[in-house]
């Protein structure tokens, strides 16, 4: 039998996640990033496990990786957002929460050029 892919693993992960297996997830997630560590989705996907457990830490550091690897991505601005909001540092909060509504905007000019009201 095959290994599972990156994809396969981060999918299995998120699932699991979703069901709440959160040991089963962070362990397909840190094997997708053995496999690949510049996997953007298996670093926010680990990232989110960490922060619904509370581990501050690990979920920062994973929020960080996937940060450095896609910097415009809103889910992981908003995920290090949140981050910083349970770590009780505001202005980190606020720093990537703005990041969140500048690229929120720059997507809507890219849809709306005209800047028309979007129906």
């Amino acid at each position: 039998m095959d290994s599972p892919s990156v994809q396969d693993l981060v999918d299995e992960g998120t699932l699991d996640f979703t069901l709440g297996e959160n040991s089963a997830a962070v362990e397909k997630l840190e094997k997708a990033l053995e496999i690949d560590p510049d996997c953007f989705e298996a670093c926010l996907a680990l990232a989110e496990v960490y922060l619904s457990e509370r581990k501050l830490d690990e979920a920062l550091a994973a929020a960080e990786k996937g940060h450095a690897l896609n910097p415009e991505a809103l889910h992981i601005n908003t995920t290090l957002s949140r981050i910083w909001v349970e770590k009780g540092d505001k202005e980190k909060a606020e720093h990537f929460a703005a990041q969140v509504r500048m690229i929120s905007w720059k997507e809507e000019l890219k849809e709306n050029p005209q800047n028309e009201p979007s129906a």
